[in-house]
């Protein structure tokens, strides 16, 4: 099914590719760093080289430590970064529906709760229509989550606790996000059961596995932290405002059939958060027959979903500026529209539930296949579009071969084009040497003063900013100058040339 739902990705995973989105470059990047620098410097893998000299410019981003360490074996063996970054995005598709299905054949008994709650987790229309970034795929250890705490409130078992903790930590280690939401979808999980949670050994299971939570998660918070306070790294409720969630978010999707017939006039510069039709029904199905709704598991998940749909208004929910400003994490969160995402897992589950309470009125095998094609019908959206990839220009070898190499990119992009530095960062991937270009979701001001200054190069003071930042190398894009400024470049007898190759110049800065 994810191959289905990936079309044509898995017929070309080494050359086809979203990098016509910068944000794939980005994550391509960090998961090629992430295994670069573990085995040779697991203590400064924050120390990243874009961006430099900033220090800690990893976590102006998020780590994806988890899928990175998936991908670790195959870039170590020599395969592409593009290749593994796709792989890993079909990976993380087929876990986190397995993982969903796993979790409601044990909860329901039934097979085709598992498979439907399966297909409506993991290719819901938010994942869908993130294929740039590797963290909406990778979302695997939720169910887990889901069955540790649900058998921790009905036994207090320490193993259950542990693997509570385990599935909270990995999932946590797959995005900044999803740690923010696995911390409160389990405070709304918790509040709803709380009076099963009636036994001091419960309590103590549960305080226990968040102790193991905070201090795994300690040493890859500490960084954000540090960046926090050096640059300011929380974003304001005024920045949140810009990415509210509205009730037309929950309307949009990308599955083909709904996006041509009426969605596709609701579609641009919104959250993809509709679930569809026939898993809307199905949730209903779960919540309203017979006593579903008293049910603990079922009042746990309709907890999760309505608090995450509420959060995702953002600053259009009455109240929400004072909890942006007072409840943990929550300032570290910019595009508050991703809280959506919990509703749609939610939905995920109560689909399963519905299936098994269609099953439990004996409704035939081939009511459930027909089910599991329609909630397929409504999400797909292939083919789709990507882009191809034909390597990165050879000419960055040069730079991996040399030593105390500092890097600088021409044209140098800063503030509202800072984007465009994407393709420079994720030819890094070649040579992992310092590069004061770099591309995130967060940039400090120095940097943003530093690329005001090179973006007159090659202007004297372009030039002394070079130096001062103890730059070896440059290179220049040539198809992006006049032939002009090219000829200026030229003249500037501090810079040799040492390779022309696929329109770019890299030269040695003296």
């Amino acid at each position: 099914m994810t191959v289905l739902h990936s079309w044509p990705l898995a017929s070309d995973p080494a050359h086809l590719a979203r990098l016509d989105n910068h944000d794939a470059e980005l994550n391509t990047w960090i998961v090629a760093w992430v295994a670069h620098a573990l085995p040779r410097q697991p203590l400064s893998l924050f120390e990243a080289p874009i961006l430099y000299p900033e220090h800690r410019s990893l976590a102006f981003s998020e780590h994806m430590l988890v899928p990175s360490v998936m991908g670790a074996p195959l870039l170590w063996s020599g395969v592409s970064p593009v290749t593994v970054y796709n792989l890993l995005i079909i990976a993380g598709f087929a876990l986190s529906g397995w993982s969903m299905y796993l979790l409601m054949r044990r909860w329901t008994g039934s097979e085709w709760a598992g498979i439907v709650a399966g297909l409506v987790y993991a290719f819901n229309a938010h994942a869908l229509t993130r294929f740039v970034h590797l963290q909406a795929q990778h979302v695997e250890f939720f169910p887990l989550m889901l069955y540790a705490l649900d058998r921790v409130i009905a036994d207090g078992q320490r193993r259950h606790a542990l693997l509570l903790a385990a599935a909270f930590v990995l999932q946590s280690l797959c995005s900044n996000y999803l740690l923010v939401f696995m911390s409160y979808a389990m405070v709304a999980a918790v509040a709803v059961r709380w009076n099963e949670i009636n036994t001091i050994n419960k309590r103590f299971e549960l305080i226990i596995a968040g102790l193991i939570s905070i201090v795994v998660l300690a040493p890859f918070l500490w960084p954000y932290f540090q960046v926090n306070r050096e640059y300011g790294l929380a974003r304001s409720a005024d920045v949140v405002t810009q990415y509210n969630a509205g009730w037309r978010d929950y309307l949009v999707t990308g599955g083909r059939l709904h996006y041509a017939w009426w969605s596709h006039r609701l579609y641009e510069g919104r959250t993809a958060l509709f679930p569809g039709f026939i898993v809307l029904m199905l949730a209903a199905i779960a919540v309203f027959s017979g006593k579903r709704l008293k049910e603990p598991r079922v009042r746990m998940v309709v907890a999760i979903g309505i608090f995450g749909a509420a959060m995702s208004l953002g600053t259009s929910l009455p109240g929400y500026r004072l909890l942006h400003e007072f409840l943990p994490l929550l300032s570290g969160l910019r595009n508050v529209a991703r809280w959506g995402w919990m509703p749609l897992a939610a939905v995920a589950v109560l689909a399963g539930f519905g299936v098994a309470a269609l099953e439990g009125r004996r409704w035939g095998r081939g009511v459930m296949i027909t089910i599991a094609l329609l909630v397929t019908i409504e999400a797909i959206r292939t083919p789709v579009g990507f882009t191809r990839f034909n390597g990165i220009p050879r000419i960055y070898d040069r730079l991996a071969a040399q030593s105390d190499v500092v890097v600088v990119e021409f044209p140098f992009y800063s503030g509202a084009n800072v984007s465009l530095n994407g393709p420079y960062v994720l030819a890094n991937t070649r040579y992992f040497k310092p590069l004061l270009n770099g591309y995130s979701s967060f940039h400090p001001d120095t940097f943003e003063a530093r690329g005001r200054i090179l973006g007159t190069f090659p202007s004297e003071a372009a030039l002394a900013e070079l130096r001062g930042s103890h730059v070896t190398h440059v290179t220049v894009h040539t198809g992006r100058y006049d032939a002009d400024t090219l000829k200026a470049i030229d003249a500037i007898a501090a810079l040799d040339l040492v390779a022309d190759e696929d329109r770019i110049r890299l030269y040695r800065l003296k």
